[in-house]
């Protein structure tokens, strides 16, 4: 299965679209035009699990400006705010098992540095340490009494399993990770752990540990992608994807006591998850089939696929169930409207919506639905996209695009609700996601094929998604540019440095620009997958560093002749800030239109609602300005003269 390593910033979209080699031919309508403020104004909250007598819902939401804790009643109604923060981001984990009791996490403004906390009533305490340790959630144990947690206190590059006793709070390590290996999960009587060894993005070594005897199993016989999925509640029976022999991922489940294997399931698709609900009564699985999410849940005893509500033009993304297995958190949502959660009750059927987060200022029906389409690259490989387009375009109205690029190497861009994307969309800006080779999702060979090739042909895809632009007689042709977060902000300043008469203006949202650095200085805790980073990137300890000094902008900035906007988070622990502040610097002695947007207290993702404001915002004045407007005629004119008074 396709893991997204260093850079990854993706477009969470979950609908379901129709796949086509053309747009259909949309009904051009007059839309309101709604102002980034009104477009950030949309909630985006989510739950994190039922109280322990399913009476109230733990929510997570950025109501506030800024993520909070909430709880909402089952049945829908009013939420009630557990923190109030107004700073870092709170991001709530669950509710304890047996009492109101609640587990949150929090970091430092973006820093990933995540704690664990416990809010008991108004009292608040801190369950992992604070200073520069990294501490995640692994779960509570089957007898209720404790949770397990990963941690990089011992050695800050290795994550060690740990439980915490929830008496007095006192941990005890259950798996010193000596190795940097990848926890997979663990058997509920603690007696076996599954670990990965990362080989290359794509490819890892997956063992079974058995901590009483410390022996570690491989399970693999071939080099392929191998992600632990789950382990049955009776200790019988270990499950997980791989793509061993295949182009996507399938399930296999592995014997504990005999070590024998059999296939379980396949799709023409990847299995992007495959797990048992708390008491195995629930098998729920996950596919990524053409950028959208598929869920099929079954009942183990008989089965029989369980039917949920259907939502008109929309699509359940996912089910949390409660810990008894009787009701279900859903999530609800499409391309053209935000995701809502609702309360199922799978015995009686009775259904709760607990959020409504679409602004009641937005007309829902001038919102964009995507469409999947797909075009032939330089080489002619198919590539796929997500495309956008505006309302009020058409062949008498030819409106400005832009190519959209996913986070990664290695991510995505997926079917569903963005709301930078709408809110371009709604300003006539038509957009194509890309997902040009190396993304994820369409099979093992085409994820590999930007493998230390990166700058080059998944750039003539994008420039291949330019192109196809230019034949959609509503797209002006003269009138396209660039836009990427994190890998896709490379590819941004790839296309204005190595093609840069292709695209008129570029968007760099965080963008890396020095590969040799960035490879030097990726966070301490993720030194398991430093290796397989290396291995589809390059080794910049090594004579790689020649061709990655080749294919990073911020050596070639003399050749930009487009305006550039850049945009970054300060606390920013993957892309760091002098990525950013060194190609604003490069390109304004090259005399090209600069902007730069910079957010103190932000990482990689801007994650409060005043920050996102002003970062939207500024992008779509860049676009006005010089893609859509005068700044770009003003250019053009000038060039013009420089040509005259050459000749």
């Amino acid at each position: 299965m396709k893991k997204l390593f260093l850079i990854a910033i993706s477009v969470s979209l979950l609908f379901s679209c129709k796949e086509k080699e053309e747009p259909e031919v949309a009904e051009v309508i007059e839309v309101d035009q709604y102002t980034i403020e009104q477009f950030m104004d949309n909630e985006n909250a989510f739950g994190n699990g039922y109280s322990p007598d399913k009476s109230k819902v733990l929510m997570t939401s950025n109501r506030s400006g800024i993520y909070n804790m909430y709880t909402i009643p089952s049945t829908g109604g009013e939420m009630t705010p557990l923190t109030q923060s107004d700073s870092a981001s709170v991001y709530g984990i669950s509710y304890f098992p047996k009492d109101d009791r609640i587990l949150f996490r929090m970091d430092g403004n973006g820093d990933e540095i995540y704690k664990i906390f416990m809010k008991d009533g108004d009292e608040i305490k801190r369950l992992t340490p604070a200073e520069n340790v990294r501490a995640l959630f692994r779960g509570w144990s089957r007898e209720e009494n404790s949770f397990f947690y990963g941690s990089n206190e011992r050695d800050a590059r290795f994550m060690d399993h740990y439980e915490m006793n929830l008496d007095d709070f006192s941990s005890k390590m259950i798996w010193q990770n000596d190795e940097g290996l990848n926890f997979g999960g663990m058997s509920p009587d603690r007696k076996y752990i599954a670990v990965t060894k990362s080989i290359n993005t794509n490819d890892s070594d997956l063992f079974i540990l058995n901590t009483e005897t410390g022996e570690k199993t491989k399970i693999n016989d071939n080099l392929s992608g191998n992600v632990p999925e789950d382990f049955t509640l009776d200790g019988k029976y270990f499950y997980y994807s791989t793509d061993d022999g295949e182009e996507f991922s399938y399930v296999m489940r592995y014997n504990l006591e005999d070590g024998s294997k059999d296939k379980v399931l396949s799709k023409d698709w990847d299995i992007s998850a495959y797990y048992f609900t708390r008491n195995d009564k629930y098998q729920v699985t996950f596919s990524n089939e053409d950028a959208k999410t598929v869920m099929v849940v079954t009942e183990v005893a008989t089965g029989n696929i369980v039917e949920f509500p259907e939502f008109e033009n929309q699509e359940i993304s996912s089910a949390s169930f409660s810990m008894d297995e009787t009701m279900a958190l859903l999530r609800v949502g499409g391309s053209h409207t935000p995701t809502n959660s609702y309360s199922y009750d799978l015995a009686s059927g009775d259904l709760h919506q607990l959020t409504d987060v679409l602004n009641k200022e937005i007309d829902g029906s001038h919102l964009v639905s995507a469409d999947v389409v797909r075009f032939k690259s330089f080489d002619g490989l198919e590539i796929p996209a997500i495309y956008y387009q505006p309302h009020q375009a058409s062949a008498d109205n030819p409106v400005p695009a832009l190519v959209w690029v996913h986070g990664g190497p290695g991510g995505q861009s997926r079917q569903g609700y963005n709301s930078t994307i709408q809110y371009l969309v709604n300003h006539g800006y038509a957009i194509l996601a890309v997902n040009n080779r190396g993304s994820s999702g369409y099979g093992k060979s085409f994820y590999k094929m930007d493998d230390q090739n990166h700058g080059d042909k998944d750039l003539k895809d994008c420039i291949a998604g330019k192109d196809w632009l230019k034949t959609q007689d509503v797209i002006d042709g003269n009138k396209i540019g660039i836009l990427g977060g994190s890998y896709g902000g490379y590819m941004t300043m790839a296309a204005l440095t190595y093609a840069p008469e292709e695209f008129q203006v570029g968007v760099n949202i965080f963008g890396v620009t020095n590969w040799i650095r960035t490879l030097k200085s990726i966070p301490p805790w993720w030194e398991s997958f430093k290796d397989a980073l290396y291995e589809e990137m390059g080794d910049p300890n090594t004579e790689d560093s020649i061709r990655l000094r080749q294919i990073s902008p911020l050596f070639h900035t003399e050749n930009v002749t487009k305006p550039l906007i850049v945009l970054q988070g300060a606390q920013d622990p993957r892309v760091l800030k002098v990525e950013s502040d060194e190609i604003v610097e490069g390109v304004k002695n090259n005399g090209v239109p600069v902007e730069y947007v910079l957010f103190e207290d932000e990482g990689h993702g801007f994650v409060k609602k005043e920050n996102q404001i002003e970062a939207y915002g500024r992008i779509k004045e860049f676009l006005d300005k010089y893609l859509k407007g005068e700044g770009q005629e003003s250019m053009d004119a000038a060039k013009a003269e420089e040509v005259e008074e050459t000749e």
